[in-house]
């Protein structure tokens, strides 16, 4: 059986279970089981490899002990193990045995069993035990359904949030072109996306020897809020070959006072795209004095320019709203422009986020250490083979290889403006108050007419819909009075 089919099957055993409700929650379930075959099967790689390795879980709770045999414990005595014993000791299995143990909790802090059926359980885990995470072919193909997964939790509710399209993600990590050993960070970083981009660009691109590796590895920082994509995102890590993913922090980054970030915290490289339109609790704005807002993706942009590196780079997805907005969004744009030259912005159309957001949104990329001279500016459109990007025909990331062939390589020399590209000084920028919502200078905007003209047709319009309205009742009455 595929891969693909497999997963598909485990799926369609979980929803007879009347405990899973929806999407999320199966994700849920599913992930905190492959969690723990895929640490299983690291464990006794690790064991081979390692002369004194001993994995954090203990035996009795290991997935061999209690999952690998396909006639092992089933009904009662399988959800009496998992709630009565699995899940209650690995939320309490101590960090001091090692980053693997932290990483262990810290998925199981808010896991939960929500199957209630111990024999449909226990088919679910006889199909994840045909998936063997040693065999380098079998986890890619594994990481490809997971992918998947992902992007079908954009169905999933707020789920959807947590999801960046992967065309936009690896365009972003390209252009950045992170290097092992330098410091990467996502503070918001869902499920993944932008560490596991950037880590298939470095070992595609400059990773040559052992060492590179481990370097890379030992230079990623990322942090998750939710409890679910945290989990999503330590899997995805494992799926990738980290052992260690420790440093994938289940945390509100925004938590911490703005000014309580020292250098030691500085990162080389952000890669991020930060939850927009909602608001932080109560007492968050606290920790940034200077930019008091509970607007999240601006407390976030405030963070980012506290967190680079002088030389530091940055790429970043933010609204229109974060563009054209007023008051304290204008104080930021300002710091921004002083702080970093914000070289390029890339404005994407509505539907790229499609179908769990419909606004329009921007890749900003700068750089810390010199305020910004002039900003050029790329439109992204959709080909013109298709009306808008959808589920069934997402942006890819060859929709973006004009925009790449422009960008004119690490130096960004030889730009032209064209009628995708243009670029504005900083000065244009100050005269207008800071409103970075720039609409592209080559396109002609749509002459809609007079209003007051079009005011008069739809009068005339709305009076001719009444007659017929009027009309159609005088026949109505008629025919039932007949």
């Amino acid at each position: 059986m595929s891969v693909r089919n497999l997963v598909k099957s485990i799926q369609d055993i979980m929803r007879k279970d009347t405990g899973v409700d929806g999407d999320a929650q199966r994700m849920s379930q599913l992930v905190w089981m492959f969690f723990l075959k895929i640490m299983d099967d690291q464990d006794e790689a690790l064991e081979i490899t390692q002369d004194d390795y001993t994995s954090p879980i203990p035996e009795d709770l290991q997935w061999r002990t209690w999952a690998a045999d396909p006639e092992g414990i089933t009904g009662d005595t399988l959800l009496a193990f998992l709630n009565d014993e699995l899940f209650p000791r690995l939320k309490l299995l101590s960090p001091q045995k090692g980053p693997r143990a932290k990483v262990v909790r810290d998925v199981f802090e808010d896991a939960y069993n929500y199957m209630k059926s111990g024999q449909l359980l226990r088919q679910v885990i006889n199909k994840i035990n045909e998936v063997d995470f040693n065999n380098l072919t079998e986890r890619q193909h594994f990481g490809d359904i997971y992918e998947q997964l992902l992007n079908d939790l954009q169905n999933a509710g707020n789920a959807g949030e947590y999801y960046t399209p992967r065309a936009v993600t690896a365009f972003m990590v390209q252009q950045i072109d992170p290097t092992p050993g330098e410091v990467l960070f996502d503070p918001a970083c869902g499920t993944g996306g932008f560490l596991t981009c950037a880590m298939r660009h470095m070992r595609d691109k400059h990773i040559k020897r052992p060492e590179d590796e481990t370097l890379m590895q030992a230079s990623l920082r990322a942090t998750e809020k939710k409890p679910l994509p945290h989990m999503l995102c330590v899997t995805n890590m494992l799926l990738h070959g980290v052992e260690e993913p420790s440093w994938v922090r289940h945390d509100n980054t925004l938590a911490r006072p703005l000014v309580s970030w020292g250098q030691a915290d500085k990162v080389d490289i952000v890669l991020t795209n930060p939850p927009f339109g909602g608001k932080e609790e109560d007492g968050i704005e606290n920790n940034f004095p200077t930019f008091r807002t509970r607007e999240t993706a601006d407390l976030f942009l405030a963070l980012i320019i506290r967190l680079l590196k002088n030389t530091g780079r940055a790429a970043v997805v933010l609204p229109d709203g974060s563009l054209f907005g007023e008051g304290i969004k204008t104080r930021l744009k300002e710091h921004l422009l002083e702080e970093c030259n914000l070289h390029t912005i890339v404005r994407l159309p509505n539907s790229v986020f499609k179908p769990y957001a419909s606004i329009g949104t921007n890749l900003l990329f700068f750089e810390k250490g010199t305020p910004t001279q002039e900003i050029w500016f790329w439109e992204h459109r959709v080909p013109e083979t298709q009306k808008a990007y959808s589920m069934t025909k997402p942006i890819r990331l060859e929709h973006l290889d004009d925009c790449a062939a422009w960008w004119g390589g690490e130096a960004r020399e030889g730009r032209q403006e064209s009628e995708r590209a243009w670029k504005v000084s900083i000065e244009e920028i100050r005269e207008r108050g800071f409103n970075l919502d720039i609409k592209n200078p080559h396109v002609e905007a749509e002459d809609w007419g007079d209003p007051e003209t079009l005011l008069g047709d739809l009068t005339k319009a709305e009076a001719s819909v009444d007659s017929l309205r009027a009309e159609l009742k005088a026949i109505l009455t008629e025919a039932l009075a007949r």
